[in-house]
């Protein structure tokens, strides 16, 4: 069974997912991500998954076999699914939907040990071609309203496997947390007809006490009201309110690889490689949100955990001032961040 229920308070909803249930050591609070000898994403185990619905590999080398260097697949164990009808019914004062979507694995290196510090950038501009064409391709169906990227590192940010891996969900309607934001994003634009987001950069730019690295179409930023420790945001400074533009712009492609090598980096030399979450935020699917909504990532790195406060309240308690936090990641000594300045960076 997979549906989706809407909270009639909150207006949040909630994919109840029995099949995800069915993972392996899901519920065993001290588990570990496992690592044994046995990993379904390793490089000769491409019979262990779905058959993959991308593949970057040699061209002599059939699908679903080795020769591959991404491979994108469909969650084995899926949140929701397109074999779903797409079906919404009230019941009583509740409103359901079918279990309706897409949920995909993106299998980011053959490297079982990998990380984004230590792979190659070109490495990483591939995982990022592969994000924009899944993204591209399932948004040409008219039943999704909303794509979520995402990639979550170590088990303390909700990994179930070791090997390198992103994923991608869609669903059949906007999720509460973008809604929420495209209510302020508006509200500020009805206010003041520019992009808060925009306003935010060049703010920004002015105070730089909170700005890690910017590029010449990326700023890398401690946000002002950081809600966890060493929060990271990295947005485009030219106005975009699509994630799928980036398909006609290969030389921000490129930028947006170096940069997220970079922070990866700066992230395992300052605290330690982390566990952490990283999303893409973009445009729902939704005419008329392109003058006002700016797409962007958010990494949080898992040092924190939430309790009894912020789950009661939604608050957030921060140990860790986003300016602090941007003092730690851009150190004069860092040789990393001094080289990416002699190759032109600012």
């Amino acid at each position: 069974m997979i549906e989706l229920r809407k909270d009639p308070i909150t207006k949040r909803w909630v994919i109840v997912s029995s099949e995800r249930s069915k993972r392996p050591m899901d519920f065993k609070k001290s588990r570990e991500v496992p690592d044994n000898n046995f990993c379904p994403f390793d490089y000769g185990n491409e019979f262990s998954t779905p058959p993959e619905v991308l593949a970057f590999r040699e061209p002599s080398s059939p699908p679903n076999s080795p020769g591959w260097w991404l491979r994108v697949v469909p969650n084995k164990f899926p949140a929701l699914s397109p074999d779903n009808s797409l079906k919404k019914q009230g019941l009583g004062i509740y409103d359901q939907i079918s279990g309706y979507g897409y949920h995909e694995v993106i299998i980011e290196t053959p490297e079982h040990n990998a990380s984004w510090a230590k792979i190659s950038e070109n490495q990483i501009r591939e995982i990022i071609w592969a994000y924009i064409k899944r993204f591209q391709d399932i948004r040409k169906d008219n039943n999704i309203k909303y794509i979520q990227i995402f990639k979550n590192k170590g088990k303390e940010a909700g990994a179930s496997l070791s090997h390198p891996h992103s994923q991608l969900i869609a669903t059949p309607i906007v999720p509460i947390t973008i809604r929420s934001e495209i209510e302020g994003s508006k509200a500020y634009y009805d206010f003041r007809e520019r992009c808060v987001y925009c306003d935010i950069i060049n703010q920004e730019l002015k105070d730089k006490t909170r700005i890690v690295l910017k590029t010449d179409d990326f700023i890398v930023m401690e946000p002002y009201a950081s809600r966890f420790p060493y929060e990271t945001w990295i947005l485009p400074t030219k106005h975009s309110h699509d994630f799928g533009s980036l398909e006609t712009k290969p030389i921000l492609v490129e930028e947006l690889s170096k940069t997220l090598s970079c922070i990866a980096e700066k992230f395992e030399r300052r605290i330690g490689d982390p566990p952490f979450n990283l999303f893409i935020h973009t445009s729902p699917f939704i005419e008329g949100l392109d003058a006002y909504y700016h797409w962007h990532i958010e990494i949080i790195p898992r040092l924190t955990n939430i309790a009894g406060f912020e789950w009661g309240t939604g608050f957030y308690i921060n140990h860790i001032s986003p300016e602090q936090a941007c003092i730690d990641l851009t150190e004069e000594k860092d040789k990393l961040y001094a080289n990416f300045k002699n190759e032109g960076w600012k």
